[in-house]
C-alpha cells in the first residue's frame, strides 16, 4: 500500500481538502504541521493517534513541524456548548515548556510557538490585514459557531479561527508549509487557512483531518471531559496506562491498533483473528499496551508496567517496593492505619464493610485478602510487619473492590 491506502485503511483519513493532496502525500516531500493549544503541561492519549499521523508522514519523506499556540491558548478555541475557561500567561509559559520537551523527546517534531508572530501585530493591523478577508457569513456557518450561537459566543472566541488561519499563513508564507493536519473537530479552522491563503496570495494549501480517537463512551479524550490518558509517565503512569488498554473493550482493540500502533496490516489481521479465536488470551491488547508505552516511554517503562501488573495481583507482590504499589493505585480509596488491628474492625473502621455482620461475612467467605493472601480467621490481626516495607497493605474484598492501608 502507498501512504495514503494505508492512512484510509487505518481509518485515519475523514476528510481532505482537495483530491491534489493524494499524489502529493504518496510521492511529494510536503511541509505540514499540527496544532495544539497549551492548555495542560502534557498531551493526551487523543493527541497521540494526531501525532502518530504525523510521524508515518515522516518516515514517507515529509516535514513534521509542530505548532503550541502560546497565543491562540491565551483565546481559546471555541468549545461546543460553553466558553473555555481562560488561563493566565504564566501557566501558558509553564504549559509550552512541557509540551516542548514532550515533543521533542517523544516525537522529535521541530516546535514553533504562534505567539512568536502574533504578539506584535496591532488590532488594527489585524483588522486590515487579517480580518478583511473574512465574511461574517463565512465564519458564522463553521459548526463551532453554529452550535454556538443560541447560547452566544464572545468575540474573542469568534476570532479564534482567524487567529489560526493566521498561523497558517505565516508558516506557508515562511516555512514553505503547505499541509495542516488535525483532528476532525479543526476542519472549520483548516478551511479559514487554506481560504485566506487563497484570498491573500493567490495559492493553494491544503488540509487533512482524522477521526477523534474517542473513549468507550463516545467522548473525544481530554482534560475538559475528564478523561484524560496523559503521555507524561508522571500523571498517567505505564502501568495506569497498561491497565486501561489492557481492559479495553473487544469491539475497540482492533481500531485502536489500527490508529494508534505501526504494526503492519498482516500483523494486525493476525492479532484480529487470534482475538476472534480466543478474546479472553487479550493477545490484541497485550500488543496494543506493548506498543504504545514502547513508543511513548521505552522498553523498560513497558517491562515495568507488565511485572507490576502481574506482581499486583498474585504472591508477587511482595517483590514491588511501597512505592511501587503507591504511585501505580494512587486513585484506589486509602486510609492510614496507627497501629495493630483485628481484621473486622479494619474493614468496618474503613468502611470497607458497612457493619461486622457484612465483615464476619466477607471473611468466612474468602471474600478479604491482604497482599493477595486469603484471610478466613476472624480473629486476625494485622500488624506493620505484614505491610510491604513496613508501609503498604493491599486489602481486597470481593473481585474488583481494592483499598491501600498506609501505616504512618
Amino acid at each position: 500500500m502507498n501512504l495514503y491506502e494505508d492512512l484510509k485503511w487505518r481509518g485515519l483519513i475523514q476528510d481532505i481538502s482537495s483530491p491534489e493532496l493524494i499524489d502529493k502525500l504518496n510521492n511529494g516531500s510536503l511541509t505540514f504541521y499540527i496544532g495544539t493549544d497549551p492548555t495542560a503541561d502534557s498531551m493526551h492519549i487523543g493527541h497521540y493517534s494526531s501525532f502518530l499521523i504525523s510521524k508515518r508522514l515522516a518516515r514517507f519523506g515529509h516535514k513534521p513541524l509542530l505548532l503550541v499556540g502560546g497565543a491562540t491558548g491565551l483565546i481559546g478555541d471555541p468549545k461546543p456548548t460553553a466558553e473555555r475557561p481562560m488561563i493566565t500567561k504564566e501557566e501558558v509559559e509553564k504549559n509550552i515548556a512541557g509540551l516542548k520537551r514532550q515533543a521533542e523527546e517523544i516525537f522529535g517534531f521541530e516546535v514553533v510557538n504562534n505567539y512568536d508572530w502574533t504578539k506584535d501585530i496591532n488590532v488594527i493591523d489585524f483588522l486590515r490585514d487579517y480580518g478583511k478577508f473574512f465574511n461574517v457569513n463565512y465564519m458564522l456557518a463553521k459548526d463551532k459557531v453554529k452550535k454556538r450561537l443560541e447560547s452566544g459566543i464572545t468575540y474573542a472566541e469568534f476570532s479564534y479561527m482567524i487567529l489560526q488561519a493566521l498561523d497558517f499563513l505565516y508558516l506557508f508564507e515562511n516555512r514553505d508549509c503547505v499541509l495542516q493536519v488535525a483532528g476532525s473537530d479543526q476542519w472549520g479552522n483548516i478551511t479559514s487557512g487554506i481560504e485566506l491563503i487563497k484570498r491573500k496570495l493567490g495559492k493553494e494549501a491544503y488540509g487533512m483531518v482524522m477521526p477523534l480517537v474517542t473513549d468507550s463512551t463516545g467522548k473525544k479524550f481530554g482534560k475538559t471531559e475528564g478523561n484524560a490518558l496523559w503521555l507524561d509517565k508522571n500523571k498517567t503512569t505505564s502501568y495506569e496506562l497498561y491497565q486501561y488498554l489492557i481492559n479495553l473493550e473487544d469491539s475497540m482493540i482492533i481500531d485502536y491498533l489500527k490508529k494508534l500502533t505501526f504494526l503492519t496490516k498482516e500483523e494486525i489481521e493476525d492479532l484480529e483473528q487470534k482475538h476472534n479465536a480466543a478474546p479472553h488470551l487479550r493477545e490484541a491488547h497485550k500488543a496494543l499496551a506493548r506498543e504504545i508505552i514502547t513508543d511513548l516511554h521505552g522498553e523498560e517503562e513497558y517491562a515495568k508496567a507488565l511485572m507490576i501488573s502481574e506482581a499486583l495481583f498474585t504472591e508477587k507482590i511482595n517483590e514491588l517496593t511501597a512505592n511501587d504499589i503507591l504511585n501505580n493505585l494512587k486513585d484506589i480509596p486509602s486510609f492510614n492505619i496507627n497501629s495493630d488491628i483485628n481484621i473486622i474492625d479494619l474493614l468496618v473502621n474503613n468502611n470497607i464493610c458497612s457493619s461486622k455482620r457484612e465483615a464476619r461475612e466477607m471473611v468466612l467467605g474468602n471474600a478479604i485478602s491482604i497482599n493477595n493472601k486469603k484471610i478466613t480467621d476472624l480473629e486476625y490481626v494485622i500488624s506493620k510487619e505484614q505491610a510491604i516495607e513496613k508501609q503498604v497493605l493491599l486489602i481486597k474484598k470481593g473481585k474488583k473492590n481494592y483499598f491501600l492501608g498506609i501505616y504512618n
